[in-house]
């Protein structure tokens, strides 16, 4: 439904040309390609198969490090006695995919994906087995929305919005400080076509000092406005960023140090801990630095955190999946999800309508074993 429904979005806006379609979740077969492209998919990804292929049995246990197989871990004595997959095997499981693809292709006397992006004459609706099935009408996902429209992209490349001028601004104006190992201040208007920003200062500052080399002599940022997606990601020691505004999704992603501290600007100061004023995604992967955020986060923050500091003022669902290290405050209310897999650091939370203790249905003393380590801890305030 997902992908019917986008391709003929793309169609009746006449973008259907300049998009690619991919699509994932439960192909194993020939025959799922086969019906992903009818439906306008050009692009198939492939993953619980793949791994099953590998020697997954689907024990559901990939985050705690144990796995039987030895598939999803980083246990030497797991991998090395009961890991039996080989490169071949997931080769050999493609090549089957291939075949079958173009066998039922063949078929259908079609030949090349392309001829068959977007078909949806090619299927037929069968006959509820239920009396709901039969209640059900698939008629609408096999709508062409628009004739005269392609169905499949056509175009190579988009060209891109972000010319990354205020990137090479920022590397430009502080080479010097660079190079001398000197402190500087510089000021900056930012819109949400500045992507990634902060990242070639980190790297070139990482290229010549390592992550942390530069911490002692700072470049901070002052940055206003509204950042694009990335702010600060794999911000290295020595690169602090101020932004006052907002960002969007991955602001610190993969961060190793300094500081990214993002403050509300003036008409939302009085009402900051109400509003989101950081995406999704933020902090994913960090291994250290410090973010401080005058407002919430979307979902999924800090998942991963290895070591970073952080204090926000709300989270959506699944805050602190998977995180092994590091500390993060959230002074205000967690989506649903929060914790689930972390193994370390130390998570505290002012959980004042006890949302918290509703979603994970769990008292303040369990919630300090659902890690099951010893060096995690999950705090109600």
């Amino acid at each position: 439904m997902g992908i019917a429904e986008t391709q003929q979005t793309l169609m009746l806006n006449n973008l259907r040309h300049k998009v690619r379609i991919q699509t994932d979740g439960g192909l194993k077969t020939g025959l799922d390609v086969i019906k992903a492209a009818i439906f306008g998919a050009e692009s198939y990804g492939f993953g619980t198969s793949v791994m099953v292929a590998l020697g997954c049995k689907y024990l559901r246990i990939c985050h705690l490090n144990n796995c039987a197989t030895g598939v999803a871990t980083q246990n030497k004595i797991l991998r090395m006695k009961h890991f039996s997959g080989s490169p071949e095997r997931v080769v050999n499981y493609f090549k089957f995919i291939a075949q079958e693809v173009r066998e039922i292709m063949a078929s259908l006397g079609i030949k090349t994906i392309d001829e068959l992006t977007g078909q949806t004459h090619l299927l037929s609706i069968s006959k509820g087995i239920t009396e709901k099935h039969k209640a059900l009408s698939l008629k609408k996902m096999l709508t062409i929305a628009n004739k005269k429209s392609d169905k499949y992209c056509t175009t190579k490349s988009n060209k891109p919005y972000d010319k990354g001028v205020l990137a090479r601004k920022i590397l430009k104006d502080s080479k010097n400080a660079i190079m001398n190992r000197k402190s500087i201040t510089l000021e900056y208007d930012i819109k949400n076509l500045d992507r990634s920003i902060g990242a070639s200062l980190s790297g070139e500052i990482a290229k010549r000092y390592g992550n942390h080399g530069f911490s002692s002599t700072p470049i901070r940022l002052n940055l206003n406005g509204t950042a694009g997606q990335s702010l600060g990601v794999w911000n290295a020691g020595g690169v602090e960023i101020h932004l006052t505004g907002d960002a969007n999704d991955y602001v610190g992603k993969g961060m190793s140090g300094g500081k990214i501290i993002i403050n509300a600007s003036s008409p939302f100061k009085n009402i900051a801990d109400k509003n989101s004023i950081i995406g999704n995604t933020c902090l994913y992967g960090a291994t250290g630095g410090i973010l401080y955020a005058e407002g919430k986060a979307g979902e999924r923050f800090a998942v991963r955190n290895s070591g970073a500091i952080a204090t926000i003022e709300g989270a959506g669902d699944h805050c602190c999946e998977y995180m092994t290290g590091g500390s993060v405050t959230v002074l205000g209310e967690v989506g649903n999800n929060f914790g689930a897999g972390m193994t370390g650091g130390v998570a505290f939370v002012y959980d004042k309508s006890h949302r918290l203790d509703k979603n994970l249905n769990k008292s303040s003393v369990e919630l300090v074993e659902l890690s099951r380590a010893d060096k995690t801890t999950i705090s109600l305030l």
